[in-house]
């Protein structure tokens, strides 16, 4: 069962001026796709090929780098897509702002630690915010392509936002200024599906 490219859902410009559309279609068929088909390439002929992509990563033998990275690379720039939408994003609210509330105490204090989050991890990696089974949630940042589903990694629980704070997410249209990039995420946040993933979760 091979795992296949998910369809961005929106044109590679519905993001502008937050997201260029440039970076947008570099990041989607240039990074995405290769960590999709190198991935397909590491698992291929293994048992983790009959397994869903959760699986192989809360399983994951951590000295497997190719399925670690390609599995995370695979992984994670579905969420980030899904992360962020160009209309009908509606807005925080109902369970996951009372978890996120009870967690940071207000919206801007939580934007402030994910932001704070993504900001200071050094070189490659991703911010996120997780929920755990009991429903609270927590922020935490991972390093190049990991993410809180792999053993040991981040802050645990299921991943239900994330933001991609690799050079090539944004340094196209922002050069060095990741805090800009990391501003303009919020403008563009999908907090309906991040609300149906808490949900779900």
């Amino acid at each position: 069962m091979a795992f296949k490219l998910p369809e961005l859902g929106y044109a590679f410009d519905a993001l502008e001026p937050h997201i260029d559309a440039r970076t947008m279609e570099i990041h989607y068929s240039k990074h995405h796709a290769g960590y999709t088909n190198n991935l397909n390439n590491a698992i291929q002929g293994s048992p983790l090929e009959n397994q869903s992509i959760e699986e192989i990563l809360k399983h994951l033998d951590m000295s497997n780098n190719a399925v670690r990275n390609n599995g995370g690379g695979f992984y994670n720039h579905g969420l980030f897509w899904e992360s962020i939408h160009p209309e009908d994003r509606g807005r925080l609210s109902g369970p996951l702002k009372d978890a996120i509330e009870a967690k940071y105490g207000t919206k801007d204090d939580f934007i402030k630690k994910f932001s704070d989050a993504a900001a200071t991890r050094f070189g490659s990696g991703w911010a996120w915010l997780c929920v755990h089974s009991d429903g609270s949630v927590d922020v935490c940042s991972t390093a190049n392509q990991d993410n809180p589903l792999m053993p040991g990694i981040g802050c645990g629980g299921k991943p239900i936002l994330g933001l991609d704070v690799w050079e090539h997410a944004y340094y196209l249209h922002y050069q060095n200024r990741r805090a800009d990039y990391i501003t303009a995420f919020w403008n563009v946040v999908n907090w309906n599906e991040v609300e149906r993933k808490y949900a779900n979760s």
